[in-house]
């Protein structure tokens, strides 16, 4: 069994000096309403803070205002450190909440009151984006994200969906088309077991190629079967499944110094940006987690030298 071509990850194209400026002038735009937004609950809340007695009305919406944008950009900073914490973004969606119910109880008339608690919202839905940016942003140079598999594929095919959705979860493949390749691997791989042994190819097949098809990580070049693996004798009076004639080349194991002198021929002309675990297992065929780990090496060396010929660290079999 062989490895399979991977489809690339497709990276949206750089933007333009127009689209550059468009980005620049929404944001700009966004922040300012936002802060007019924070304003005009401020003047509600402290307002009703005097009809409610409060000895100091201004801490009342300080208090709250100020801490939704201190949460979103602790949310920002923990996934630009790659320390995400799932309840934190919802502080400022929280807090918002509070300040709406304060500013419709602040208002005379229902006019009032919706208007009053629209605007605050309007900061939320900014900081949300940004977010969103954000982490998508950091999870694609990190390949920490895994990416979502098409609405259309779980309508189509949701019980060969879930499966897949299920070993890229369990196995953390973050790259989709990286699922879908090793699936096709794996149908193959299904299909010439089912044409050496048989109909019976599940009791035939050696172990380790039942739990090579079961994980998806399907004989890279790296990892072949052992030579020695028999199938099990067949019962008497049962037939003998066929069998194809044996190869009787096999591929050496390479050691992690060869493998990361491979990758640095091969990535030589790459930039940073089309240096992704699915290029570098295409071109170097290895193992999933083999590419990963040498896609971290190669960027570490480019973040410290510049240089990709340098003495890098140790790369983990």
């Amino acid at each position: 069994m062989s490895t399979a071509p991977q489809a690339m990850r497709v990276s949206a194209p750089p933007l333009t000096r127009p689209e550059t400026g468009l980005m620049v002038f929404a944001a700009l735009a966004a922040a300012a309403v936002g802060v007019l937004g924070l304003a005009s609950s401020f003047d509600a809340v402290s307002a009703a803070a005097v009809r409610w007695a409060f000895g100091t009305p201004w801490m009342l919406p300080i208090g709250i205002d100020v801490a939704i944008p201190v949460f979103t950009a602790a949310n920002l900073l923990l996934i630009r450190m790659n320390m995400p914490l799932a309840w934190v973004r919802f502080v400022p969606w929280a807090l918002t909440g509070v300040t709406c119910w304060l500013n419709v109880a602040a208002g005379q008339s229902l006019s009032a009151r919706l208007a009053h608690g629209t605007m605050p919202l309007l900061w939320v839905v900014f900081s949300e984006i940004a977010a969103h940016v954000y982490a998508v942003r950091i999870g694609a140079a990190t390949g920490s994200r895994m990416e979502k598999i098409r609405r259309s594929r779980w309508l189509l095919a949701f019980p060969s969906t879930f499966a897949l959705w299920r070993r890229m979860t369990l196995w953390e493949v973050t790259s989709y088309s990286e699922a879908l390749a090793r699936e096709k691997e794996r149908q193959l791989a299904r299909a010439d077991l089912r044409e050496t042994y048989g109909r019976r190819w599940r009791k035939h097949t050696p172990r380790r190629t039942r739990v090579l098809l079961k994980l998806g990580e399907l004989a890279p070049a790296d990892e072949q079967a052992p030579p020695d693996a028999e199938p099990e004798p067949a019962c008497e009076g049962e037939p003998k499944p066929k069998q194809r004639p044996r190869r009787s080349k096999a591929k050496a194991t390479r050691t992690p110094d060869q493998l990361l002198s491979e990758a640095r021929k091969a990535t030589a002309g790459w930039s940073d940006a089309e240096l992704t675990a699915d290029r570098i297992r295409t071109a170097v065929h290895v193992s999933a987690a083999n590419s990963r780990m040498l896609r971290d090496t190669l960027k570490t060396e480019r973040a410290n030298s510049g240089d990709v010929g340098n003495e890098p660290a140790a790369v983990a079999a």
